[in-house]
């Protein structure tokens, strides 16, 4: 996964494949959804993002898998 943010357009890029882009779906004015030619998201795109995102602060948690015992 890599997480891009162009400043110039405030806008953030969370692609999640390499796979092409067949179809884009606009789920709101500022939030569109890449998909590929099987329906597996390929990126989200997400325009004025640090007003829809908050992506003026952006942290990253790996949550361990629980063990049982």
């Amino acid at each position: 996964m890599r997480i891009k943010y162009f400043a110039d357009t405030d806008t953030a890029l969370i692609e999640l494949s390499d796979r092409p882009t067949v179809e884009t779906r606009e789920l709101n004015e500022n939030v569109y959804l890449d998909l590929d030619a099987d329906g597996n998201v390929v990126s989200l795109t997400i325009e004025h993002a640090r007003q829809a995102a908050g992506i003026d602060e952006f942290t990253y948690q790996r949550v361990p898998v629980p063990t049982h015992t």
